[in-house]
């Protein structure tokens, strides 16, 4: 899997978010490609980072740089704070930014 963007690491951590948790990519609707944060998409992309429509809740949109798992918006969601297929912690903080990366 092909994560664009600033990353620092391997589990998906980028210049703008780098704490322990920060381990998620996100796919843009736009143009389909996985990027760390919606800043990186901004700085790479000649368009804006589009949300994903939530009622395309079998495409796989998030991407788990713990165990490279894709998920659905869905697993995502069910998952609460942590990865649904490892049970990876992320960010409780990504909650706040769910309108930017989901389009309900």
């Amino acid at each position: 899997m092909i994560i664009y963007g600033d990353l620092i690491d391997e589990e998906t951590r980028c210049l703008h978010y780098q704490g322990e948790k920060d381990v998620i990519a996100l796919k843009c609707y736009a143009c389909r490609r996985y990027y760390p944060c919606y800043h990186c998409h901004d700085k790479y992309e000649t368009h804006a980072y589009a949300a994903y429509p939530v009622y395309l809740r079998a495409d796989k949109v998030v991407f788990c740089g713990v165990c490279k798992e894709e998920l659905r918006i869905a697993d995502y969601r069910a998952g609460g704070s942590s990865c649904f297929s490892c049970h990876a912690d992320f960010n409780p903080n990504c909650r706040l930014h769910e309108s930017i990366y989901f389009l309900e």
